[in-house]
């Protein structure tokens, strides 16, 4: 990963912007005392100079309006959670609250309520001093703070808008996808040689390592864990996958090698776990996140097929760049070209099926949804290769095989008819195109 995975983690939680501002803002408040304290105030503008009294008195009413703030900003928040809650999905909630921009806007204000409750707490008449600089500092504080809060209004506005959150996950997801996968052209498959178990391994019984501690697997550190097998010479299987919950005891490692000098603890830091998933590396739970919307959507107490399109397209958006990626590498190298970690394989058909098999069962009823899900797989096949064209093409047979040809209007069918006719001719299968 080109991030470091515990700054990752720490990111992934909601106090951790906040609490990082208001430390820095008590170091402010710090600084801004002693420059009242050593600075000459003759040479400063007498806008900017306030005595004690109107200090004591501005700084009193900005404490309580950004506490104030804040309160609201806090309730909007709850509003928008709740609202992610019932129309789109529980797991949905975590984009909000982990989104840079809304922990960025909490982190300011209360940044500016400790700066001016600290500087409330400090400030003191002395015979030397009675004219403050730092009250004004906090006014400006202040006036930024109002700035954001605009921009938070208009933030909560874009994010409440099912259109916004769609692009944010899939946007998040290709980001993950491209930063965690090689393209196919770049890395080849690095598949060992026939009975490579045999030479490899020796048929000796191989040493587990447990879970340390329950909750699901965010990261694995692969380079690292190439680079640790290497230097102790030994040969690793990761039996887990990303986004498993894992409890403790669980078997995470295989091993392979003489164990007498390996430190466990080194290969357990490797594994990221947290209390929930998170699309850090997990680009599964991205696309989880588009199917319960689109799924929410198709629910009849909602029944807004619009978003279900919408949603529908954004899958076949992610689909196009995994499509690309080198997704079946289940066997990783050393710098010396032996065998070092071994990890699940994954295939392309695999998240075909995981990202339509529940669309196709409750929205095979609705021509729209239907006419949407070949129309994704059309975008798919249009951007890869002739192998993936094949596996689409096959995959197409599944969702045809849901409709119910009976039932069709004899417009509905034409028009079915038509985009199958498109996807077969885009596939290279125009040959196997078959009218419903």
């Amino acid at each position: 990963m080109k991030n470091r995975p515990t700054l990752l983690m720490l990111r992934s939680h909601f106090w951790f912007i906040p609490a990082l501002y208001g430390m820095i803002s008590i170091a402010l408040a710090g600084v801004s005392i002693c420059i009242d304290s050593n600075i000459n105030h003759d040479f400063l503008p007498a806008v900017f100079i306030v005595d004690l009294s109107l200090a004591q008195t501005l700084l009193s009413t900005i404490t309580s309006s950004l506490l104030t703030m804040t309160t609201i900003s806090f309730s909007t928040i709850m509003v928008v959670l709740t609202t992610y809650l019932s129309q789109f999905s529980p797991r949905t909630m975590q984009d909000f609250i982990t989104d840079v921009h809304t922990q960025r806007i909490l982190g300011v204000f209360i940044g500016g309520f400790v700066y001016s409750l600290i500087l409330l707490l400090l400030l003191r008449e002395t015979s030397q001093q009675f004219l403050f600089l730092s009250p004004t500092l906090a006014v400006i504080y202040a006036i930024i703070c109002v700035g954001f809060f605009v921009f938070f209004v208009h933030h909560v506005g874009r994010w409440i808008q099912v259109s916004n959150l769609i692009h944010h996950i899939t946007r998040k997801t290709i980001e993950s996808i491209h930063e965690n996968y090689e393209d196919e052209e770049i890395q080849v498959a690095d598949e060992p040689w026939k009975d490579w178990e045999n030479e490899e391994l020796n048929l000796v019984e191989p040493t587990y390592m447990h879970a340390a501690k329950s909750g699901y697997l965010l990261v694995i550190e692969l380079k690292k864990l190439v680079e640790l097998a290497s230097n102790d010479n030994i040969i690793v299987k990761v039996e887990v996958g990303l986004g498993d919950f894992l409890e403790k005891g669980t078997i995470i490692l295989s091993f392979w090698g003489t164990m007498k000098k390996i430190d466990r603890s080194v290969y357990q830091s490797l594994f990221h776990v947290g209390e929930e998933r998170a699309t850090i590396q997990d680009i599964d739970f991205g696309l989880t996140k588009l199917v319960e919307i689109t799924l929410r959507a198709l629910s009849p107490g909602i029944n807004d097929p619009n978003t279900a399109i919408s949603g529908i397209r954004a899958l076949a958006r992610i689909l196009t760049v995994l499509a690309k990626k080198n997704l079946h590498r289940s066997f990783y190298n050393d710098e010396h070209e032996s065998l070092r970690v071994m990890v699940k394989q994954r295939h392309f058909e695999d998240y075909l099926y995981r990202c339509y098999y529940q669309i196709r069962h409750y929205g095979i009823e609705d021509i729209s949804v239907v006419a949407a899900m070949i129309d994704s797989l059309q975008i798919i096949a249009t951007q890869n290769d002739k192998k993936t064209k094949g596996m689409i093409w096959k995959f197409s047979r599944y969702i045809q095989q849901g409709i119910k040809k009976e039932s069709l209007l004899e417009l509905d069918r034409a028009y079915i008819n038509e985009k199958i006719q498109h996807l077969a001719i885009q596939t290279e299968h125009a040959n196997d195109y078959h009218p419903l």
